[in-house]
């Protein structure tokens, strides 16, 4: 057994090794800065030049084209950073490149320039892409031999990646929407160096482990860390299925494509720059390489799959369908970086008085002190075990904890220090994190019990319920007339919306990565995980598209249209798959 990891469990902290928690709060930051900045990004491009807090007035649809290839680009980027780490750096070192390169691009963004603006997304795509896999790694690889406590490791990691992402947005939201842009740019930034500080400084508990390059690398989700080891009979089978030239030809061609694409899209729009300014039988050169990029790619797929053995090529077939309803997921889904916060913002009924006001103030005071003081708690049972072996490292975390409080008590402060108050844009952004972190016990047990449904059910079902919380803002939209611009909607559309929208998630985040682990053969999980990526990706660009359109659909019809384009579409797409279920089980032979 690695004595490096007989050494991190001597250390625990509710059962598990004070590394687990290392990595917990050096994600917590960094999902904070991440989230804190993202939630800001559509709201500052689309605000008024003039006003109190001005922005940029960005057509929405030019806004939306450059957050929908900026959170493509960050499901893209991992591949290559899991490669790099693997080959060169190491989990480690790749972890600290990763914060060092974001937190640059944070502070970018607080200038409010349009070089510093692309300057900064670029680094946190960058850095991004050597964090991401690569923390997820190291816990993967911690807990080699014990197996049996992963899951539950992997389920705090995952608190840890909505507690940060729960106080990004609130508090980088609430100061940027009440005191300046900046402010809250900045202090994503801030929190970011701490998260990379306190991480350098804990480095050595970690001994031998994310220092060496690993020979194999699966590109692993946060939320979804599945290991699989090759066997000889996976690797028999790769052997008779290896890349050929043409395959790899058509990867490259089919990726520059798609690049070209991702840049070219929010280039022509906003800075009237194209660079695929040609047409074919009509088709503008955006469509026809996009299309063509597509068609390329689905002939690779196709002519590996038809290679394989009749088994292992029906279990590939079944990751494929998945693959192409995690798409239509993640293109709904992600409408909560645009065309939902702009709802929020735009046609949400915010301003509250009297009772209403003081209500909210006490369910927000809630919200928010009760997580961060069992935080603080798991911060303090960290500190009992490991301040004598990294004492700076625990200074740092708490010289962090300490300025997080210092924010949250001011803002408290601010908001029980007036009669009304108007609920931010933003703070919708945090009900995703707050309901995963209220629900998941519950549909964890779900999937534990005998009635745990199928994968394709599972899919079925979270689109469904997906497709049923834009159904309620179809009703809450109904009264809004054609072309409106302003709206005050009742937030409680919103609440349910948000509600509808994270049961979906906890149906489908866990089955996709789990049963990709499970059907690819062993030599051929890195690929896949690529392509898993590649889904996640075309859904974050797709959704950025898609949500660009509201103006014209809600000029041309309007806002209950376009919203009801969103219900109708994943509910018809989920009832596919629950249709398809039989044939889905019988293509994965027996795997549940």
């Amino acid at each position: 057994m690695n004595t490096d990891i007989e050494n991190l469990f001597k250390d625990k902290v509710i059962g598990h090794p004070a590394g687990l928690f290392v990595l917990f709060f050096t994600e917590m930051w960094e999902r904070f800065s991440f989230y804190g900045m993202r939630i800001l990004l559509v709201l500052f491009l689309t605000a008024p030049l003039i006003g109190d807090n001005p922005g940029w007035e960005w057509p929405r649809e030019h806004a939306l084209a450059l957050i929908g290839t900026y959170a493509s680009l960050l499901y893209l980027t991992p591949i290559i950073g899991g490669w790099v780490a693997d080959k060169i750096t190491g989990y480690k070192w790749a972890v600290v490149i990763g914060c060092f390169i974001m937190m640059l691009g944070h502070a970018s963004m607080v200038f409010e320039t349009q070089f510093t603006l692309y300057l900064g997304l670029a680094l946190l795509v960058i850095g991004t892409g050597f964090f991401k896999p690569n923390v997820t790694s190291m816990i993967s690889e911690m807990y080699k031999g014990k197996e049996s406590k992963k899951d539950g490791a992997y389920t705090i990691f995952y608190m840890g990646v909505n507690a940060g992402a729960f106080f990004g947005m609130m508090l980088c939201g609430y100061l940027a929407e009440n005191i300046g842009w900046s402010w809250g740019f900045g202090l994503a930034g801030i929190f970011m160096f701490l998260g990379m500080l306190q991480f350098w400084l804990a480095k050595d508990l970690f001994g031998s482990i994310g220092e060496k390059p690993s020979k194999i690398h699966e590109v692993e989700l946060s939320q979804n860390i599945n290991e699989v080891s090759p066997t000889e009979d996976n690797k028999s089978e790769e052997k008779l299925n290896p890349f050929t030239s043409l395959d790899k030809i058509l990867i490259v061609l089919s990726a520059l494509g798609g690049v070209l694409y991702l840049f070219n899209d929010p280039m022509s729009k906003i800075g009237n720059v194209n660079m695929l300014n040609f047409k074919v039988g009509g088709m503008d050169g955006s469509n026809v390489t996009i299309l063509t990029a597509l068609v390329l790619f689905l002939y690779l797929i196709t002519s590996r799959i038809s290679r394989y053995t009749k088994i292992v090529r029906d279990k590939i077939i079944a990751v494929s369908v998945f693959g192409v309803f995690t798409v239509f997921f993640f293109a709904a889904f992600e409408q909560s970086l645009g065309s939902m916060t702009i709802f929020a913002r735009d046609y949400t009924g915010r301003a509250l008085s009297g009772s209403s006001a003081m209500i909210f103030k006490i369910i927000d005071l809630i919200l928010t002190v009760g997580p961060l003081a069992i935080i603080t708690w798991v911060l303090y049972l960290l500190f009992k075990k490991t301040y004598s072996k990294i004492p700076y490292s625990n200074i740092v975390l708490a010289l962090a904890f300490v300025s997080l409080w210092g924010i949250v008590i001011w803002k408290i402060n601010r908001e029980f220090s007036t009669d009304t108050t108007e609920v931010g844009a933003s703070w919708f952004g945090i009900l995703n994190s707050f309901f995963i972190i209220t629900l998941a016990p519950l549909f964890s047990r779900w999937w534990e019990s005998k009635y745990n449904p199928s994968a394709a059910m599972k899919y079925g079902l979270g689109l469904i319920l997906l497709g049923l919380g834009f159904g309620v803002l179809v009703m809450g939209t109904m009264g809004i007339e054609q072309g409106a611009k302003t709206a005050s909607v009742s937030m409680f559309f919103l609440i349910f919306a948000y509600l509808f929208h994270t049961m979906g998630e906890l149906c489908i985040s866990p089955v996709g990565l789990s049963y990709l682990s499970k059907l690819v053969p062993g030599r051929m999980i890195g690929f896949m995980f690529g392509i898993w990526y590649l889904a996640i990706a075309i859904g974050q660009k797709a959704a950025g598209t898609m949500g660009g359109m509201i103006d014209k659909i809600t000029e041309e019809h309007s806002l209950s249209t376009f919203f009801l384009i969103f219900t109708v579409v994943p509910i018809a797409v989920g009832l596919i798959s629950i249709v398809l279920n039989p044939l889905l089980k019988k293509l994965m032979h027996g795997v549940k």
